[in-house]
């Protein structure tokens, strides 16, 4: 396994809950060999393989999900959860489709929004120009899916903003092309062409908590604390 790896946050009989760090890819493209969060799951919990069933990628290839319920991009880390049992697996996918689960995201953007709080309603669709990319407004192909994300500004230094993101709905790239149409990206997103900064070299994009119901219907939050490159790019950014 690479040394890129999982680390737990929580664990019981019906659901294990990781961090993701940033350059893990949640299941293998079937094109390259790297190691994936499926993989570690494979080696930790063998007897997870069916749970779930298969899953579809973008490419069209089926896989097994291993009891993995959502996906992060590649270079967004933050919370996972992963069902041990396909009643718990059915039971969170249920709570997903029907945007109940409060997802919270942390970012850094380039620029300031004019309100501290806001709201983005904006349909998002593939891009015309780029297969890889979704978009919104003229750009955008085909059927164009709604998508709400919440945000709130935390803080602001020159040309920089700490924000919090809620995605209400879970579109492909939702909160990386939400932020873009806004006017402020976030930053060192390779994909959409967003400028670097505070020391990134990776998306400025950590999933910090998610709330669910569990089976026994307690309301449960789980938490991943900021990683390394976030805790650098605080310390910057408070002494601009």
């Amino acid at each position: 396994m690479s040394q890129i790896t999982p680390t737990i946050l929580y664990e019981d009989q019906h659901l294990l809950v990781v961090n993701k760090p940033a350059g893990l890819v949640v299941h293998s493209d079937g094109r390259t060999k790297e190691a994936t969060l499926d993989n570690w799951v494979q080696e930790k919990y063998p007897e997870l393989k069916d749970v779930g069933g298969l899953h579809t990628l973008d490419s069209g290839r089926y896989v097994a999900r291993w009891g993995i319920v959502h996906r992060l991009d590649r270079e967004t880390s933050g919370v996972i959860l992963i069902a041990k049992d396909d009643d718990t697996f059915y039971f969170l996918q249920h709570q997903f489709l029907n945007h109940t689960i409060v997802k919270t995201y942390n970012a850094f953007m380039l620029g300031t929004p004019v309100s501290d709080k806001g709201v983005v309603d904006i349909p998002i669709g593939r891009s015309r120009s780029d297969f890889r990319r979704w978009t919104t407004g003229a750009d955008a192909r085909g059927t164009l899916r709604s998508a709400t994300t919440r945000y709130h500004v935390l803080d602001s230094r020159r040309e920089f903003s700490f924000v919090e993101l809620s995605p209400k709905t879970g579109r492909t790239h939702q909160l990386r092309v939400h932020m873009k149409a806004l006017g402020y990206p976030i930053l060192c997103d390779a994909r959409y062409g967003t400028p670097t900064g505070l020391g990134f070299t990776r998306l400025a994009l950590h999933a910090r908590s998610i709330k669910i119901k569990l089976p026994d219907g307690e309301q449960k939050t789980f938490t991943a604390p900021l990683p390394e490159d976030f805790l650098f790019a605080q310390k910057l950014f408070f002494e601009l």
